[in-house]
């Protein structure tokens, strides 16, 4: 099973990054991928990704408005940097392009 995790942040914190992180989730969850989102909002760090959370995943989003906090937690892992509007509106495309890229490095294994 295709396992992602992700990072989502915006600027002032509140409504955008919750959004980001329901869209990503909903859209992994509609392929059957396991999903798990930290969000970095107003009030800190929620659903904090584990050391088992980034080892298991297969591909790591990052919204890139603001800097993530601890992202050196992902090095050696593919990442993809989207803005937390696109991960807002464009979450299934984004979740199409990942899924190609998968697929691709998949079958050069």
């Amino acid at each position: 099973m295709t396992k992602i995790i992700a990072v989502t942040a915006c600027p002032s914190g509140v409504a955008h990054t919750y959004m980001a992180a329901e869209a990503i989730e909903r859209a992994a969850k509609v392929r059957g991928w396991e999903c798990k989102v930290e969000t970095q909002g107003s009030i800190g760090l929620e659903n904090e990704l584990t050391v088992e959370d980034v080892a298991a995943a297969d591909m790591v989003i990052l919204t890139k408005d603001i800097g993530i906090k601890f992202e050196e937690r992902f090095k050696g892992k593919v990442v993809v940097r989207v803005a937390i509007s696109d991960a807002v509106k464009r979450a299934d495309a984004m979740m199409e392009k990942i899924s190609a890229h998968l697929a691709s490095t998949a079958a050069t294994d």
